[in-house]
């Protein structure tokens, strides 16, 4: 494993966790559900800043065919750190390309004109609308730096498939959201090159 990436694990990593009491970011909304055959139900649904949390994911190449991956903290993970694809949440209006391009240049300083859409899906259909985006971005050039929130930590490194793959199977990768898209990847490149 390359050392930028040993080190960003090891400086992410979770030291100390203080339980708050205040929730400022998640919120929870209390359904009485009727259904078509008169049954009722109670759905809770979770809601990430007031909004649905709909967001994308970018699985971003550059010219000389380098990945970019994130690391970042994941503090309720058992590692506390994760390993992943850029990747944020859909502003209120945007549309979902617009929130991948935004969210690969705050999170990397690279951009891509040469964004594909493999899919979309639902976060967690069960208490959650939140539907999630999927891009390969092709050609992507360095065009500037991170632009991060300030609650943001994100080290973006750059390898090789083979080493992406490594990540993955080595259990580093342990979000759905990157697994499903690296996988999804495999599978776009082969029917493209009608393999």
């Amino acid at each position: 494993m390359k050392q930028e990436i040993i080190k960003a694990l090891e400086e992410y990593k979770t030291i100390c966790m203080t339980r708050q009491v205040d929730n400022k970011f998640l919120s929870i909304e209390a359904y009485l559900c009727e259904l078509n055959n008169g049954e009722v139900i109670r759905r809770e649904k979770i809601l990430k800043n007031k909004k649905d949390g709909s967001a994308v994911v970018v699985y971003p190449v550059t010219n000389d065919g380098k990945v970019i991956i994130a690391i970042e903290p994941r503090v309720f993970t058992k590692g506390t750190v994760g390993i992943g694809l850029p990747a944020g949440y859909i502003e209120q209006g945007e549309e979902p390309i617009d929130a991948a391009k935004r969210e690969l240049l705050e999170e990397t300083g690279y951009a891509s004109d040469n964004l594909i859409h493999v899919g979309s899906f639902y976060q967690d259909q069960g208490c959650s609308s939140a539907f999630n985006h999927y891009f390969l971005a092709l050609d992507c050039k360095k065009v500037g730096e991170q632009k991060l929130d300030a609650s943001e930590y994100i080290k973006y490194v750059l390898v090789d498939k083979d080493e992406l793959e490594e990540l993955l199977i080595g259990g580093y990768i342990t979000g759905l959201n990157s697994a499903y898209l690296i996988e999804k990847e495999k599978t776009y490149v082969r029917r493209r090159n009608n393999v």
